[in-house]
């Protein structure tokens, strides 16, 4: 791994905690902060791709640079799905998720889905599965090997990604199947939180009427895929013991190959931002468990973890 000299890192540093205080002293978002502070110069982007009819459908592709490895073709596609509790987010502020994976070497493709209270269950769930669906149909064309498609998310974003990799109704509907699947990545993700407290989470799931099947947990199984769980250890928000540990034991009681990679450094936000090349100093490193998981760790260690 190729590290920075101790005064170059401080600078770094420096520069990012002045950066990142400003904008919160100006209401400005974390997110932007980020992303504004991303390289550009590391990947490939095309925007606003529709992957269905409707005018949320849309999704940005992350595509790595030419003299990255794997070479194209063989190249793995993560489908990544950001958090909110399936009420707020978008595509476009994760740039510095997109950037982080394609600058290793991935394709990576970073989906909007139907938000509550417009949509709820199961309508995010079927426009992460359609999006799936987009990305198993376009890898070759997008110069990554359809065998070698992951889908990954953070919080809400985890649970959908499980949802798709666990329940196999939802790309069943599309002529499809979680046994194309190479592996799913859950960050901080909630797989089994019923009965349900949060208000907003009671909207995007119809509370009371919630159905038992809607819990990601119910549908760890012998053909469930690979798995890698990452949490903070000390998540106040989606707590790791009830939803991580619990489905990485039902995955392993079921024979499936699990990982799991707890960070006591992190907090429920930091896990995801920590991905960010200029706050990879947070408390990770979050970002080596993933490339080793997508078969690109020879890609990190040529080039040193940014």
């Amino acid at each position: 791994m190729i590290l920075p000299s101790p005064a170059s890192f401080l600078r770094r540093r420096g520069a990012f905690v002045l950066t990142l205080a400003s904008a919160l002293l100006s209401a400005c978002s974390p997110v932007k902060v980020l992303n504004g502070l991303v390289p550009t110069d590391t990947y490939r982007f095309e925007g606003g791709i529709a992957y269905g009819p409707a005018p949320h459908q849309l999704l940005d592709e992350y595509r790595p640079l030419p003299s990255n490895a794997p070479a194209p073709g063989a190249r793995p596609l993560v489908v990544f799905f950001y958090g909110g509790t399936w009420t707020t987010g978008d595509r476009t502020s994760y740039r510095f998720m997109g950037e982080a994976l394609a600058a290793q070497g991935a394709v990576v493709l970073v989906p909007d889905y139907g938000l509550s209270p417009a949509f709820t269950y199961p309508a995010f769930v079927r426009d992460s599965a359609l999006a799936v669906k987009w990305a198993l149909d376009n890898a070759a064309r997008l110069g990554a090997d359809p065998k070698q498609v992951y889908v990954m998310g953070h919080s809400s974003g985890a649970y959908n990604a499980a949802m798709v990799a666990l329940d196999a109704r939802w790309l069943g509907e599309l002529g499809a199947s979680p046994k194309q699947l190479a592996g799913w990545i859950g960050l901080a993700g909630p797989y089994d939180f019923l009965p349900i407290g949060d208000p907003q989470v009671k909207t995007a799931f119809n509370w009371p009427d919630t159905p038992r099947d809607s819990q990601p947990l119910a549908h760890a199984g012998p053909a469930s895929p690979r798995t890698l769980l990452m949490a903070a250890s000390r998540d106040n928000l989606v707590y790791p013991d009830r939803n991580t540990l619990r489905m990485a034991a039902a995955l392993r009681e079921a024979g499936v190959p699990v990982q799991v990679r707890l960070f006591d450094n992190l907090s429920h936000a930091t896990l995801v931002g920590a991905f960010a090349t200029p706050a990879r100093w947070l408390g990770g490193p979050v970002l080596p468990p993933v490339v080793d998981f997508l078969g690109l760790a020879s890609v990190l260690s040529h080039k040193g973890a940014r």
